[in-house]
């Protein structure tokens, strides 16, 4: 019946379905897409066939390093006083539960941080602890739930708080590394060591003062129990598990337990805003399906190093990562700011407070059970070294005042404003689109298409007038319903505008990210330091004879140092199969060394200059360094679009961001001047769009405004650097040099009195 002789496409998702050799579904599968294709998706592949024939891997390491999931640290701290084989006392669990609800209320504390800014960011955090054994005399959920308890009465001695405290804050003061990444954590001494216990009760307890557990059932539902404190009227803690039976007959006898008759239960309630549920306690039986972005830290409690206890870790970590700063945006606070979606007096706010709801905290049981924790999960990085390399800020642009554009949003879309590009649509599609707008009552747009009447009315004045807004370049899209709702949506666009002039702190960080995918990277580490320390040898020189004949040193050590100095050279090369990476001096650039390659194909170092058109320009510019000696000072840099953060607002069909090659920063006395230089220039066809959007921003009258700057007066410029300048448009024309001289001259007219 439907066999179809082996044609079908198969997608298959979760595709360990059992081993290849023993499962009657893998056979099933293969049988039914032999003369088709089988598409296999899983997060934890763990055959080797099927990692080997993985044709993309988005991984959780790939997941996280692309900024969809919190950053995980996995803690020294253990629950290892939990251990069936081993004799600890009640104060020694008690202290590593409270170190967890330490972790959580410092978290907690960001999140009401956060919310003071913009309440509709980020989450309430999650503590979840996962349990080997829930029904047992003495099973790991009930230790935990009676530490819990005692904690909640308020019944903690001082020596164990104090304790609990001073070693959870020594493992963070020391910023452990998170895994994946070439980074530590985020910490904030100031508000770990303000924590009290009264902070405990109000953000994990919901509570002002202690007091006994009170237990809230749902009369028809048998796998769930809350908790609230009789102080408080809401509840914090939830456990999942498969039957509560046994729990209140025998755990929970002597507490009060009060019937409540909701359709809802808490745990279908958790990923709302309103949810007061800080802790979720359970075992592995409500894991599978259930997403959230909540859990901020992680008890594994005796979950074991068995294949399945392995898998389960995978998996409950993997949704554990899960991020959502903004709504339905589930990329971290830095990219999505890179990506325009959340603005830069917002991203400002809160880019100190982000770091600590967008980390994962994971305790485990045991040092074997920790350790299962990390092999498995680096497991997951496939094969392969990879290494993360940090370049150096250049000591020269720590004393320069380095400026950047911040931008907020306008207060009116853009078509309102005139200044919109024109959309780009077929010329018999805007004749019917005039038919349909132009006879069609206002009332009937409104309702079918959901849009307030001030853009009805723009979509009319648009079509009154549609040399200003539309281009007869588009392709037919042959639906009325679909090419009106996609004219609305550009009609609708609300630009960004220039909100200050700030200066730059991390807005270029790429070179503190250099991924290195090879084995050994020491003999490219030691060639990029002696390129860092290189300086003039003659001023060198000149500046070890003053030291000497100052007799401030010695002829021995005047000897070294001329040695050392020697040893330092403005430019090394590495090769590794064959493929050349240039590492290089330059003296006005942001940060050294530089490093570009003129292959195009090496690909064992990313987020370097690579591009011919970038290779291209330095190389030119190397030439013609001397000529800048016009102005005070200088400083440049590259900019790489997919970790930095420099960039002017344009607008094609939906808004962008334009992530300019190279930043320039040029000071002549009180006249300051921030060029965006980009050599790919014409070759990429929206270059036009980006100009228009720079032109709404910086420019009056065709000419580059005055922003005023703490007694500066500061132009923001842009050039792109084309190959073929005779290729550019007449209206482009005067954005475009083909010479680094020909881009200095156009600097130079900005100066009091050019040259």
């Amino acid at each position: 019946n439907y066999d179809d002789n082996g044609r079908w496409f198969v997608m298959l998702d979760e595709a360990h379905k059992g081993d290849k050799e023993e499962s009657k579904r893998q056979h099933i599968y293969a049988i039914l897409a032999r003369n088709g294709f089988l598409f296999n998706f899983s997060a934890t592949f763990t055959d080797p066939r099927d990692i080997i024939t993985t044709v993309s891997n988005f991984n959780l390491p790939e997941f996280i390093k692309a900024g969809y999931g919190k950053h995980i640290c996995i803690l020294e701290q253990t629950f290892r006083a939990f251990r069936d084989d081993e004799d600890y006392s009640g104060d020694e669990k008690q202290r590593i539960v409270l170190k967890s609800l330490l972790l959580l209320a410092y978290v907690a504390k960001f999140a009401q941080s956060v919310q003071a800014v913009r309440a509709d960011m980020y989450h309430r955090p999650l503590l979840l602890t996962l349990v080997n054994s829930v029904n047992v005399e003495d099973a790991d959920l009930k230790l935990f739930f009676r530490e819990l308890a005692r904690i909640g009465r308020g019944n903690v001695e001082n020596t164990v708080w104090q304790r609990a405290w001073a070693e959870l804050r020594q493992e963070l003061t020391a910023r452990p590394r998170v895994l994946f990444e070439d980074e530590s954590i985020v910490f904030n001494e100031n508000i770990f060591s303000s924590l009290r216990p009264k902070d405990i009760l109000q953000l994990v307890f919901n509570a002002q003062a202690g007091g006994e557990i009170e237990v809230l059932q749902h009369q028809a539902n048998r796998k769930e129990l809350a908790f609230k404190l009789r102080t408080s009227d809401r509840p914090f803690a939830l456990v999942k598990i498969g039957d509560v039976s046994a729990w209140i007959k025998e755990e929970l006898a002597g507490y009060e337990v009060s019937q409540r008759f909701e359709d809802e239960s808490y745990f279908e309630q958790l990923n709302r805003p309103n949810s007061s549920i800080n802790i979720l306690m359970g075992s592995r039986s409500f894991y599978e399906g259930w997403d959230s972005n909540r859990p901020n830290v992680i008890n594994y409690i005796n979950i074991g190093t068995g294949t399945d206890a392995r898998k389960f870790i995978l998996q409950s970590v993997g949704r554990g990562v899960r991020i959502e700063p903004v709504q339905g945006q589930r990329q971290r606070l830095q990219f999505l700011h890179r990506n325009g979606i959340v603005d830069d007096r917002t991203s400002e706010a809160v880019r100190d407070k982000a770091p600590a709801l967008e980390t994962l905290l994971i305790l485990g049981t045991n040092r074997q059970a920790l350790q299962t924790v990390i092999s498995e999960i680096k497991k997951e990085g496939g094969v392969g070294e990879r290494h993360q390399l940090s370049l150096f800020l250049n000591p020269a642009a720590k004393r320069q005042l380095l400026l950047v554009p911040t931008y907020r949003r306008a207060s009116a879309p853009l078509a309102e404003q005139r200044r919109i590009a024109k959309y780009d649509i077929d010329r018999e599609e805007l004749k019917l689109l005039k038919q349909y707008a132009g006879t069609t009552d206002s009332r009937v747009l409104l309702a079918r298409h959901s849009v307030e009447l001030r853009i009805v009315r723009l979509l009319q004045k648009s079509l009154a007038n549609p040399d200003d807004f539309y281009s007869l370049e588009g392709q037919r899209v042959r639906n009325l319903d679909v090419l009106t709702r996609r004219v609305f949506s550009h009609l609708v666009i609300v630009p960004e505008e220039l909100d200050r002039l700030k200066p730059m702190s991390d807005e270029i960080r790429h070179y503190q990210s250099i991924v290195v995918e090879l084995k050994d990277i020491t003999e490219l580490t030691e060639k990029v330091e002696r390129v860092r320390d290189y300086r003039d040898p003659a001023a060198e020189e000149r500046e070890l004879d003053t030291l000497l004949d100052q007799k401030k040193i010695t002829r021995d050590e005047y000897k070294e140092r001329l040695k050392a100095a020697a040893r330092r050279q403005p430019r090394a090369e590495f090769i590794h199969n064959g493929r050349k990476l240039n590492i290089e001096f330059i003296a006005n650039h942001y940060y050294v060394p530089v490093l570009l390659t003129e292959d195009e194909e090496v690909e064992y170092v990313k987020h370097v200059i690579r591009h011919e058109s970038e290779v291209r320009f330095v190389r030119t510019l190397q030439q013609h360094l001397d000529e800048f000696n016009h102005f005070d000072w200088w400083m440049f840099t590259k900019v790489d679009e997919s970790l930095d953060s420099i960039s002017i607002p344009s607008y094609d069909v939906t808004p962008h961001k334009f992530f300019p090659d190279f930043v320039f920063w040029l000071q002549k006395g009180n006249r300051y001047i921030i060029a965006f230089v980009d050599p790919k220039g014409t070759e990429h066809t929206q270059f036009m769009r980006k100009i228009d959007g720079y032109r709404m921003l910086f420019e009056e009258n065709g000419k580059p405004k005055v922003i005023k700057h703490n007694g500066l007066d500061v132009y923001v410029v842009i050039f792109i650097y084309p190959r073929d300048r005779t290729s550019v448009p007449a209206d482009y024309k005067k954005y475009a040099v083909d010479s680094i001289t020909g881009l200095i001259r156009e600097l130079m007219k900005l100066l009091p009195d050019p040259l």
